[in-house]
């Protein structure tokens, strides 16, 4: 009942997910959530280690791309900050705003991974879209108030994954 929502993998945070794991599964790009996955949803700039992180991606050859369902200026400031092209109010989890961030690649959706801190919107769509996905914790406990529903039905979700032995990361 669940699967659609299940990511291929679960990280602590996106740092854990290297060039090498992408060139071991065969992906090319990534598409990234913005918020509470890269950085605070309430914050608006690039750490140096997220920097480095993304350098670590071009320097191999795999193209990163953000995918926020958020407003244009809030992704903008963070994407020109690290040079990244970026998809704004993408409308997860429908599919289109994932699609529109793999075409700015040009890459195929079994090329592609999608990263993200919610169930309900990043693994939901990235795998309706065909995507390699993979769920990371989000950032802060916190979130925007429209998130508040997403976090209360994936927790009955994420609850499931726990008792069936899904679930891949300690509390």
């Amino acid at each position: 009942m669940f699967k659609i929502f299940l990511p291929n993998q679960f990280y602590h945070n996106v740092f854990q997910i290297t060039p090498v794991y992408m060139k071991r599964n065969g992906l090319k790009g990534i598409i990234t959530d913005l918020d509470n996955t890269l950085i605070r949803w309430d914050h608006p700039d690039a750490t140096p280690e997220l920097r480095d992180w993304f350098k670590g991606f071009t320097d191999a050859g795999i193209k990163v791309t953000i995918c926020s369902n958020n407003n244009e200026n809030r992704v903008k400031i963070f994407a020109d900050q690290v040079g990244l092209p970026f998809v704004f109010k993408a409308r997860k989890p429908l599919p289109l705003g994932f699609n529109r961030a793999r075409k700015l690649m040009g890459l195929k959706s079994h090329e592609t991974m999608v990263v993200g801190d919610q169930v309900m919107t990043d693994m939901l769509g990235g795998n309706l879209g065909g995507f390699h996905t993979i769920l990371v914790k989000p950032i802060v406990k916190t979130d925007e108030w429209k998130t508040y529903l997403n976090r209360r039905m994936e927790s009955v979700i994420l609850a499931y994954f726990k008792r069936k032995k899904m679930l891949k990361w300690e509390d």
